[in-house]
């Protein structure tokens, strides 16, 4: 577990440092060059479209994992505009939270019978 929670970290700092210089060097322009890519049906728009798979399917499992509750579904809106540093940082909370069983940080308290 201790490995998985510094890969998480890692991942944290390591987005949140390029996202800071790139925001530093060109703004806050990310949807219309985002979606732009998407609509020129390029490799970039191929990679930012298989991207914005993985944030909805991180958003529904946050949601689903909450039982579809107002928190779930706000915690799945972080997932999706938050990417992986949202995810990360949920992870790691969650992994202490979890006691390290995978069980219950996959699939929540409820599903995997630990309350």
């Amino acid at each position: 577990m201790i490995t998985f929670r510094v890969f998480l970290a890692a991942v944290f700092l390591t987005v949140a440092v390029y996202t800071s210089i790139t925001v530093s060097l060109h703004g806050l322009d990310l949807f219309a060059v985002f979606f732009g890519d998407i609509a020129k049906l390029g490799w970039p728009g191929q990679f930012n479209l298989d991207f914005l798979m993985f944030l909805l399917m991180s958003g529904l499992w946050l949601a689903w994992r909450h039982d579809f509750s107002a928190l779930g579904l706000g915690l799945g809106l972080l997932g999706v505009f938050g990417g992986s540093p949202f995810l990360s940082a949920y992870l790691l909370a969650a992994s202490f939270s979890a006691r390290g069983d995978m069980r219950v940080l996959l699939l929540g308290k409820r599903r995997a019978g630990a309350i």
